[in-house]
């Protein structure tokens, strides 16, 4: 995969992750808009969120929706955000709340929470930030940078590595510390998926 293919595409509308309601298990996604837009070319749902994240983004978002309307609190959304695992800053729920026209007293529903969901995931993927810490680091555009280079940043930058672990992840990766680290091998070598046992 070329490190660009890393870099996120258009954002999907909120009709691509709607669900059937009222089928409990039905794993479908709605036919209507969303099966119009993918069949005219457009996003489909699973190709931003996999069915087991939308499973169980649905089960947290059921714990907060207290009156069984399949609406949530606004000022809900930063907690059952982090609940799934997201990051986000107050300051980031609420743009994403201003993005959808909802006020901090308002509610928003599942279709609005999946696409937010989606919004938070794609801006913390870590493949993008290395690969544009890196791409920052690489004013000549030669599609490496020096080790030393990513070591300096990886001690200074965002959320700061120690030097032990920054020696850990270079081990890993195989990198030489006086080398050069490509882009591609570098984010395909740290981020391979925690395999399920």
């Amino acid at each position: 995969m070329a490190a660009v293919d890393l870099l996120p595409g258009p954002p999907p509308g909120r009709a691509d992750f709607r669900l059937e309601a009222g089928k409990k298990g039905n794993r479908k996604a709605v036919l209507g808009a969303a099966s119009r837009r993918v069949a005219a070319g457009g996003p489909a749902m699973a190709k931003f969120l996999s069915q087991d994240q939308i499973n169980e983004f649905k089960e947290c978002f059921s714990l907060y929706d207290k009156q069984q309307r399949g609406k949530i609190k606004a000022t809900d959304l930063l907690t059952v955000m982090r609940c799934l695992g997201a990051s986000p800053t107050p300051g980031e729920v609420q743009r994403h709340l201003q993005t959808h026209g909802i006020d901090r007293n308002g509610e928003l529903d599942f279709s609005t929470f999946l696409t937010i969901m989606h919004m938070q995931i794609k801006q913390e993927d870590p493949k993008k930030e290395i690969l544009l810490a890196m791409l920052m680091a690489d004013k000549e555009k030669k599609g490496y940078i020096m080790a030393s280079e990513l070591r300096s940043r990886l001690m200074q930058l965002g959320e700061k590595l120690t030097p032990k672990e920054v020696e850990d992840l270079f081990k890993e990766a195989d990198i030489e510390p006086n080398g050069k680290v490509k882009y591609d091998e570098f984010i395909q070598k740290i981020t391979i998926p925690v395999r399920d046992y």
